[in-house]
């Protein structure tokens, strides 16, 4: 039923696209002459780029030497692979890897798609003052910093007083308080909720931006056809933002390792409780405990190393891969 509205509106810009970047013709009045006045505004930031992203990694080499701070990096003995060798065979090496990934999948597997199914229930509120209030709702918690979620959460599931605990008791789920956060088995649950009530709202903006590109002709064309609203979110909506969708999962497989720092760090305690350890310290907070906190600087640069190599192959794949089955990718 939709393929001949989707055919008629192909070439009218049914939505936005974040793949392949579409070549410039310049202003109106220009005829490819270089825009210095507009490209030259994007040397600030290009500037900010080289030198706290891209000046920081000459520090990489610290990752092959035994680094100390008074010889510094041209004369600190250099060991080859010693540290990524000792990072390795370290005891808990597993234990760290399996947390890693674990937590980075959950993370990926709900807090992919709450941004997506948030920003699809938006879409369907019609009257504009209840959309704006959701929207404003939602976005909030992303300018709250972990340090105070992380207090929210502890004070939530707190023994003493805490709301959590009090609501159970009311219902008669439980009969005495729970220590939440002293349950390894609750641990990751209890993360992975708190990343997604944080994040979600504001990665729903990205897919609300490219809702609101979708010609309303199609939706029109849909409604004369007979379609109900879940017809034309499942075969207009969806399928108009697939390119924002395809370009974010990329993104998204190049933080595999990227468990998080700061919210573990917050409901851990600053790593402080042993009892949940062996099953939230990740790579992040194995480097800031063992590295920086033991100025073991140049283990800490092996082990942040290995993790950055493991991204930047995990976004190469996943962008080839795309390139390859489908029309959208990075580059």
């Amino acid at each position: 039923m939709f393929n001949h509205v989707r055919q008629r509106h192909a070439n009218r810009g049914a939505g936005v696209s974040l793949g392949r970047a579409v070549p410039s013709r310049g202003l109106p009045g220009q005829t490819g002459a270089p825009q210095i006045e507009l490209q030259s505004m994007a040397l600030p930031a290009m500037f900010l780029l080289l030198v706290f992203s891209y000046g920081p990694m000459f520090g990489l080499v610290m990752a092959f030497q035994n680094f100390d701070v008074y010889r510094g990096f041209l004369h600190s003995e250099f060991v080859g692979f010693r540290h990524f060798i000792a990072f390795f065979q370290a005891r808990n090496f597993w234990q760290i890897m399996r947390n890693t990934v674990g937590i980075s999948l959950l993370k990926l597997a709900f807090g992919f798609t709450a941004p997506i199914l948030l920003a699809l229930a938006i879409n369907e509120v019609q009257h504009r003052g209840t959309k704006r209030f959701f929207q404003t709702v939602s976005y909030l918690p992303h300018f709250i910093s972990w340090v105070i979620v992380g207090g929210m959460v502890i004070s939530m599931l707190s023994v003493e007083n805490g709301s959590i605990n009090m609501l159970l008791q009311a219902l008669g789920v439980i009969s005495q308080p729970v220590n939440w956060l002293s349950r390894p088995n609750y641990f990751w649950s209890i993360l992975v909720v708190s990343d997604v009530w944080k994040s979600a709202g504001f990665g729903s903006i990205i897919y609300l931006a490219a809702i609101a590109g979708i010609n309303p002709e199609l939706y029109e064309s849909a409604t004369i056809d007979g379609a109900n609203r879940a017809q034309m979110m499942t075969r207009i909506t969806v399928p108009s933002i697939k390119p924002q969708i395809i370009i974010l999962f990329i993104l998204a497989l190049s933080r595999l390792l990227e468990a998080g720092f700061e919210d573990i760090l917050m409901l851990t305690n600053f790593g402080q409780n042993a009892i949940v350890r062996p099953v939230s310290d990740v790579i992040s907070t194995y480097v800031f405990r063992i590295g920086i906190e033991n100025a073991r600087y140049s283990y800490a640069a092996a082990a942040g190393l290995f993790r950055s190599v493991i991204n930047v192959t995990m976004l190469l794949a996943a962008n080839t891969m795309s390139r390859r089955y489908s029309e959208t990718s990075l580059w």
